[in-house]
């Protein structure tokens, strides 16, 4: 069985600064690491792979060269092979054209039976990319997943809902989206850091080379256009504070919000 699984790395942190000037995302000074959800992703792959002796499991990422580092990490948590999609052709990608990139990728691979991503990345949140992917691959996919289990050869998952969750049954191959409630993923041992770095285990693939629909790469190849990026400034003016009983507080909280017509 072989599994491949989608990671992305991110800006450590969910307090998006914009540049002024630019109207782009700062990233200087903020440390990368793997999207949390794409880390619930490749746990599950990983322990697919111990529970059975025919399992290979791929991480794939498309990014510039320092995204190794995630890959890496990977390799370091138990991942067999890493490959790297790093082109100017990629930089600008919205979500499609991020989606096009991987498929590519994942054509390039050939052999799959199950891909798992995670749900959304945190430096977007669109959640798109991995139900992209299946479509342009054309095969089945399973969004919001808290349970998977592989049983006769087929896949069955629990996909979230806010006030339960469905059970789904898929022949594969299929593509997966994770979320946290998933599993709790496993730190990279001393031995799996090593080898990591020691061996080549990492390949770095350009454009040219999966033979990418250059059409729909990068920033021409991208339907969604930001006209611009800015942070809100920060409302001015005091607030109001209520003293005297809770009662008290609340009847006048009630009669400030009448009065400005908010309820």
């Amino acid at each position: 069985m072989n599994i491949i699984v989608c990671l992305k790395q991110v800006p450590d942190t969910t307090e998006v600064r914009i540049d002024p000037v630019r109207g782009t995302l700062i990233r200087e000074g903020v440390p990368s690491i793997i999207n949390p959800d794409d880390r619930n992703a490749l746990e599950q792959a990983l322990k697919i792979k111990d529970s059975r002796d025919d399992v290979n499991v791929t991480v794939l990422s498309m990014g510039p060269p320092q995204a190794d580092v995630a890959l890496r990490e990977a390799l370091a948590m138990g991942a067999d092979k890493a490959i790297l999609l790093s082109d100017r052709a990629f930089a600008g990608s919205d979500t499609w054209a991020t989606s096009t990139a991987l498929a590519d990728g994942i054509k390039h691979i050939g052999d799959y039976d199950i891909i798992m991503c995670g749900r959304q990345a945190i430096d977007g949140d669109t959640a798109q990319v991995g139900p992209q992917i299946a479509e342009h691959l054309d095969i089945p996919q399973i969004t919001y997943v808290e349970a998977l289990e592989i049983k006769d050869g087929r896949v069955l998952a629990n996909r979230a809902l806010e006030d339960g969750y469905f059970v789904i049954e898929s022949e594969m191959p299929v593509l997966i989206t994770a979320i946290k409630e998933l599993n709790e993923p496993r730190y990279p041992s001393i031995r799996g850091i090593y080898e990591a770095h020691g061996e080549d285990k990492l390949v770095v693939l350009s454009a040219e080379e999966i033979d990418a629909d250059f059409d729909n790469l990068g920033l021409n190849g991208s339907p969604t256009k930001v006209k611009k990026s800015f942070t809100p400034e920060a409302r001015k003016g005091e607030g109001e504070i209520f003293t005297g009983s809770t009662e008290r507080a609340v009847n006048n909280l009630i009669v400030r919000l009448k009065e400005k017509h908010l309820i």
